[in-house]
């Protein structure tokens, strides 16, 4: 998976934007943190689920299944506006 060439990710103040651009069938923006922000970045290059929740693993120090957790919260969000190609 990977996320959709509709979508742009935006850095601001410790804060990640997604914002679609006029293609996208979704129109708003979704906000989140640097932990949204460093999944966007595993995103911009095709990546399973495991290798999304291994790269996190490694970067933050935090109980595993709680991380695969939040992950797929962020996945599952991602989805429901579109923003990931499988």
């Amino acid at each position: 998976m990977k996320l959709n060439n509709d979508f742009i990710k935006h850095n601001m103040d410790g804060t990640t934007l997604v914002v679609p651009l006029a293609a996208a069938d979704f129109h708003g923006i979704l906000r989140g943190n640097s932990t949204v922000g460093a999944i966007l970045e595993l995103l911009e290059n095709d990546i399973t689920l495991d290798g999304i929740v291994e790269a996190m693993c490694e970067r933050y120090d935090g109980d595993p299944a709680v991380i695969r957790e939040d992950v797929e919260d962020v996945i599952s969000k991602l989805r429901d506006i579109g923003a990931i190609d499988e």
